[in-house]
C-alpha cells in the first residue's frame, strides 16, 4: 500500500496526471470538430503540460535554492528534461500559425511564473488574476492549437467551444480554490476569498448552466454529446457541493483533475 501511494504521489507531483487531462481535452476537440487524430498536437500538449506545470511548481524553489534535490525531485527533473526534448520534436511538426500561437501561450506561462517587472510579483500573485490566466492557457492549448493546426475554417462553433471550455476550466479551478482557501495568501484575492465558499459554489453551479446549454447553439448538433455533458455537469456539481478546506489533497490533485479524462472516456464509451 505504501508503494502504491508513492507511485500515485509521483504520478501527481510530476504532472503526468494533469498532462493526461490536457491530452483528453485535445482529443475532445478533435471529436467536436471532426479532426483526424493529430499526433503532433496531442503529444505537444501532453509533454508541454509536464514541462509547463513542473516549471511553475518547482522553478521558484530551484531559483532561490530552497529546494533540496530529493530523489523524487531529481526524477521529476529528468522527466521534465525528456519532456522538453519531446516538446521540441513535436513543435517542429506543427503548422507555422500553430507554432506562433503556441509561443504566445509560452510567453503567457512565463509571465505567470517569473517576476519580469522590477519590484513586482509574477502574474500568479496578481490579485484575482490567476484563475483567468490558467483558464485562458487551457483554452489555448486544448481548443485553439488543435483547430489551427488542422487548418479548418473558423466558425461560430469555434468561439462557442472556447467559451464552453473556459467555463469548464474556470469551474474546476473554483474547486481548487475552495480546497486551498486555508493555505492561500489573502492577497491573492481568489474567488472564495472575495465572496466566500457558499457563494463560490453557487457561482460554479450557475456557470455550469451556460456550459451545458451552449451545446444547443452548435450548428453541428450532437445528441450523444448532450448526454455526456449532462453526466459531466452532474459529476462536477457533486465535486463542488462536497468541496471544503478539510478535503484531502487527492480530492483536487487526482479526482477533480480526472474530470477531463472521464469526459473523454465517457464519449468513447457512448460512441
Amino acid at each position: 500500500m505504501n508503494f502504491f501511494k508513492k507511485v500515485l504521489d509521483f504520478y501527481i507531483q510530476s504532472s503526468i496526471h494533469v498532462a493526461f487531462a490536457v491530452y483528453s481535452l485535445v482529443r475532445m476537440t478533435d471529436h467536436m470538430f471532426h479532426i483526424p487524430y493529430d499526433k503532433p498536437v496531442a503529444y505537444f500538449a501532453f509533454f508541454g503540460t509536464i514541462v509547463g506545470y513542473n516549471f511553475v511548481k518547482y522553478e521558484a524553489l530551484a531559483r532561490t535554492g530552497k529546494a533540496q534535490m530529493r530523489k523524487e525531485l531529481k526524477i521529476i527533473s529528468v522527466l521534465s528534461f525528456l519532456s522538453l526534448l519531446a516538446v521540441g520534436f513535436y513543435f517542429f511538426q506543427l503548422q507555422r500559425i500553430t507554432k506562433i500561437v503556441s509561443v504566445a501561450f509560452l510567453i503567457l506561462t512565463l509571465l505567470y511564473t517569473l517576476p519580469f517587472f522590477p519590484n513586482r510579483k509574477n502574474a500568479r500573485n496578481w490579485a484575482g488574476l490567476k484563475i483567468y490566466i490558467v483558464a485562458l492557457c487551457w483554452v489555448g492549448v486544448t481548443v485553439v492549437l488543435p483547430v489551427l493546426n488542422a487548418e479548418i475554417t473558423i466558425t461560430s462553433d469555434f468561439y462557442l467551444k472556447c467559451i464552453q471550455r473556459f467555463i469548464l476550466i474556470f469551474v474546476l479551478i473554483l474547486i481548487f480554490e475552495i480546497i486551498d482557501l486555508a493555505n492561500d495568501d489573502p492577497h491573492l484575492q481568489t474567488v472564495p476569498q472575495q465572496i466566500g465558499v457558499k457563494r463560490t459554489k453557487i457561482l460554479g453551479m450557475l456557470l455550469l448552466i451556460p456550459f451545458y446549454f451552449l451545446e444547443f447553439l452548435k450548428t453541428d448538433f450532437d445528441q450523444k454529446q448532450l448526454i455526456v455533458n449532462l453526466i459531466l455537469v452532474s459529476i462536477i456539481s457533486l465535486f463542488l457541493l462536497f468541496a471544503n478546506e478539510k478535503r484531502s489533497k487527492y480530492y483536487t490533485s487526482f479526482w477533480v483533475e480526472s474530470v477531463p479524462i472521464l469526459w473523454w472516456l465517457l464519449l468513447l464509451f457512448i460512441k
